[in-house]
C-alpha cells in the first residue's frame, strides 16, 4: 500500500473526484469532511453513519492528523501555545486566544521565516521550509477541537503548573467556537502563496471551518505583487501589512525584506486591494523603545497613513531573549497612541497576551527537539 494522504490539504471538490475515481458515491466526501471540521473527529471510526467497510478502506487511505502535540503551555492569562511536531522533524507553534466570547486561532504559515525582522522571534533560525495547506488546517483545527470540546490530546505533555482545560471556560457550546484565524504566526504567509490560500478557503467554506471572511486575517510584511493577486481572489479577507516603521531608511533597518521593496509599491498594492475587497488595511507597528516610539515617528506615521484606507495597531515590543530591543513602558505607547488620534488616525493599542508563555506577537519561535528537552511518545488514529 502506497503512503497515505492527508485528508486535511484537500478540499471538497477534490475529494468527491477521488471517491468517485474509486467507485465510492461523491456525497460521501462532504460525510467525512463534516465529521472533520465540524464533530472533529480524529478517526474514521468515530464516523459512525459512514458503513463499516467503507471506514476501514479510507483509514488505509487517508490521514486526518499528521501532527503530535510535542508541548502544551498555557499562560495566566487563558492564553493555550502548542508545539506541533510533524512526522520529518519540523515543528511548529499555533495559540489559542480567548477574549469574552472570541476565540482566536494564531497560527504559522512555514517553519521559521525568511524575513528576519530584527526585533522578531520567528526567524532567528531563519527559514526550514514551508508549511503545507493540511499542515497549517491542521493548527486551526486541533485549537477549533479544544474551542467547542476542551480537549487537545490527552497524550501531549504539558509544562510545569499548567492546568489542562483552562483556557476554555465557557459553559456554553455555543460561545465557545472557534471565531477567529490570524496569520499571525511563524513565516511569511503570501511566500507560501499557494498552500495558505488553499487553508484559507477550507476556513472559509461552508464544508470546513466555515468561519466568515472578515474573520480572517493575514499579516503580511508585504509582498506587492502577492498583495495584488491576492486582491483578485474574490475572498476579502483582512489584510494587515506589517509596517513598524514610518519612513524607508528605519524600515529597512529593522526589516532586511523591506529593501527588496519600496514603500510605495506597497501603497499602490494596499490600495488596489482597499478597492477590490472593500476592506481597511491594518498597518501593524510595534513599539521598539527608543528605535521607533518618538513623537517625531508618530508624526510622520499618521502622514504615512493619509495615503490609503487604513487603520493602526500599537503593539508593544514583547522581549525575546536574546535580542537588544527594549519595551516602551505603557505611558510612552500611550502618548504614541494619541499623537496619532490627534491627527485624525484610528489608531489601537493592543494588549499583550501570552507573554508568560512566549505567545505574545514576535514571540513564536520554533523549537529544536532533542531527547533531554522532549520525549513524546503520541498513539496516532489510524486515520
Amino acid at each position: 500500500m502506497g503512503e497515505r494522504t492527508h485528508l486535511l490539504d484537500l478540499d471538497l471538490a477534490a475529494l468527491e473526484d477521488r471517491f468517485e475515481a474509486d467507485g465510492l458515491p461523491r456525497y460521501r466526501a462532504r460525510q467525512v469532511l463534516e465529521w472533520v471540521y465540524h464533530k472533529f473527529a480524529r478517526s474514521f471510526d468515530e464516523m459512525t453513519n459512514l458503513p463499516l467497510e467503507l471506514r476501514t478502506k479510507l483509514a488505509g487511505v487517508y490521514h486526518i492528523r499528521t501532527s503530535t502535540v510535542a508541548r502544551r503551555a498555557g499562560a495566566s492569562d487563558g492564553v493555550v501555545k502548542w508545539l506541533l511536531q510533524w512526522p520529518d522533524g519540523a515543528a511548529c507553534e499555533c495559540v489559542l486566544i480567548p477574549d469574552g466570547d472570541r476565540r482566536t486561532a494564531c497560527i504559522s504559515s512555514q517553519v521559521g521565516c525568511p524575513v528576519g525582522c530584527v526585533f522578531c522571534a520567528s526567524g532567528l533560525d531563519g527559514l526550514e521550509r514551508n508549511l503545507t495547506c493540511g499542515q497549517i488546517v491542521e493548527q486551526a483545527l486541533l485549537v477549533a477541537r479544544v474551542c467547542a470540546l476542551g480537549d487537545d490530546d490527552p497524550a501531549s505533555p504539558a509544562d510545569d503548573g499548567v492546568t489542562r482545560g483552562a483556557a476554555v471556560t465557557t459553559d456554553d457550546a455555543a460561545t465557545a467556537r472557534l471565531s477567529n484565524v490570524v496569520f499571525m504566526g511563524a513565516g511569511e504567509p503570501l511566500a507560501n502563496y499557494g498552500p495558505v490560500l488553499r487553508a484559507i478557503r477550507t476556513l472559509h467554506a461552508d464544508w470546513g471551518l466555515g468561519l466568515g471572511a472578515r474573520r480572517i486575517t493575514l499579516s503580511t510584511v508585504g509582498l506587492p505583487s502577492q498583495i495584488r493577486r491576492l486582491a483578485d481572489e474574490n475572498l476579502p479577507i483582512n489584510l494587515a501589512l506589517s509596517l513598524h516603521a514610518p519612513n524607508e531608511a528605519l524600515r529597512r533597518r529593522i526589516i532586511p525584506w523591506a529593501a527588496l521593496t519600496p514603500l510605495s509599491e506597497l501603497i499602490d498594492a494596499c490600495r488596489h486591494y482597499f478597492e477590490r475587497s472593500g476592506r481597511e488595511i491594518t498597518l501593524e507597528y510595534i513599539l521598539l523603545g527608543g528605535v521607533n516610539d518618538g513623537a517625531s515617528h508618530a508624526e510622520e506615521l499618521a502622514r504615512f497613513t493619509r495615503q490609503v484606507r487604513c487603520n493602526v495597531n500599537l503593539i508593544r515590543y514583547n522581549p525575546v531573549d536574546p535580542l537588544p530591543y527594549a519595551r516602551p513602558t505603557a505611558e510612552a505607547a500611550k502618548r504614541f497612541q494619541e499623537v496619532l488620534r490627534a491627527r485624525g488616525v484610528n489608531a489601537h493599542l493592543r494588549r499583550s497576551r501570552g507573554l508568560d508563555i512566549d505567545a505574545a506577537c514576535g514571540q513564536l519561535r520554533r523549537r529544536t527537539l532533542t531527547a533531554q528537552r522532549v520525549q513524546v511518545t503520541v498513539a496516532r488514529e489510524e486515520s
